[in-house]
């Protein structure tokens, strides 16, 4: 792991299209249980080099209802995006995750961490690379089946500040998902 993690933070693949260049953000261990796939590293995620280190990550947490010191326990929670650097500013936010980045390191890494038992899957790049043909026609009836991809995966919108309007609009996610959630993360964090 220690010498797959050193390639992956190595990788320059896709540097020419990385406007602050390469910084591959990844935290992973063999004896991970839960494995978290975010979409890719914004602008202060890429200055710290620390997974989640922003809003939305904080929302993240709260979601999972674990406290700082368990999410970032690499032998407790892995954090892998769908792309590793941060992929620069679109019209409507930043640009979508690299594509190289999930086929490259994704299995080399499943492959190293045989205790995971929950794979998160936040937004819909992820939703699309991992439920290929079991996704529902939008984010929102995917993530409102979750109960269909368990005990595998759960699917959630992005905890990004930007969706308080879709959190709003859909108050079931907190009343319904967040708990199955909080539960599953709290038994699985709980085994040895």
């Amino acid at each position: 792991m220690k010498k797959l993690l050193t390639e992956i933070r190595a990788c320059e693949v896709c540097k020419e299209h990385l406007p602050l260049g390469p910084r591959p953000i990844v935290a992973a261990h063999p004896n991970a249980k839960i494995i978290i796939i975010g979409q890719a590293p914004g602008t202060k995620v890429h200055e710290t080099g620390v997974p989640w280190d922003d809003p939305s990550g904080r929302q993240l947490r709260k979601w999972l209802k674990v406290t700082d010191e368990e999410f970032y326990d690499e032998t407790k929670i892995a954090l892998v995006p769908m792309g590793f650097c941060y992929p620069g500013k679109g019209k409507s936010g930043d640009l979508p995750p690299r594509q190289e980045c999930a086929p490259l390191w994704h299995q080399q890494l499943w492959d190293s961490m045989p205790n995971l038992k929950l794979i998160v899957l936040i937004g819909i790049y992820a939703q699309n690379y991992y439920l290929k043909g079991t996704l529902k026609k939008n984010l929102t009836e995917t993530v409102r089946a979750y109960e269909e991809y368990a005990p595998k995966y759960i699917p959630l919108p992005h905890p990004s500040p930007r969706n308080r309007f879709w959190l709003t609009k859909n108050p079931w996610f907190n009343e319904e998902v967040i708990p199955k959630l909080q539960e599953r993360v709290v038994a699985i964090l709980k085994t040895d």
